[in-house]
């Protein structure tokens, strides 16, 4: 079966979410069930509270499967990862961090990765991240994480989040994301 599951980041959600909508679109007309759920607590998610959702209500993921994820979503594919039973097609995670980077953003992140588990779980995993993210979900984050993963790391140069209601930065469309898919 090929399905895609598509996660939003801190204050996202499941409609007319930057590139998100554009790139559902994109997968269904490649034959992808797109799952994009709304988040729990969006606002001020939390890794626990936010992992027993997407447990609770993932669909089926086997080795056609793709996982994209946007920030702080990011760090919580890698933390579900640990406990797949199945390896997946390929995981791509967009300005994502794997550090702390402020008090808010620690409520996503694990206490650890374990970084061999994960790699065993997917095919194929790509980390994009500009160098001048105003949150600090940077090239600095992630360029450790993919060196950890054993992943392709992808410089968006001077694209910032990739996607920011704050920073007037609607990316409705991501041709490089679309491009790897």
């Amino acid at each position: 079966m090929k399905n895609a599951i598509l996660l939003h980041g801190t204050g996202g959600s499941d409609t007319d979410y930057f590139w998100f909508e554009d790139t559902k679109t994109y997968l269904e007309s490649k034959g992808y069930i797109v799952w994009w759920p709304l988040l729990p607590n969006t606002e001020h998610p939390k890794l626990a509270e936010t992992a027993a959702f997407v447990k609770t209500n993932l669909p089926a993921i086997d080795e056609e499967t793709i996982i994209i994820g946007h920030s702080s979503a990011c760090p919580l594919i890698l933390h579900l990862m640990q406990f797949f039973k199945v390896k997946v097609k390929q995981v791509i995670l967009v300005s994502g961090y794997y550090e702390p980077i402020s008090d808010e953003s620690n409520n996503m992140l694990p206490d650890s990765f374990n970084w061999e588990e994960i790699k065993k779980h997917a095919k194929e995993i790509i980390l994009i991240n500009s160098d001048n993210d105003p949150w600090g979900c940077d090239d600095k984050q992630a360029r450790p994480a993919a060196e950890k993963l054993g992943a392709k790391f992808l410089l968006a140069k001077d694209q910032g989040p990739m996607g920011s209601g704050t920073f007037s930065q609607p990316y409705r469309e991501f041709p490089l994301l679309k491009s790897l898919l």
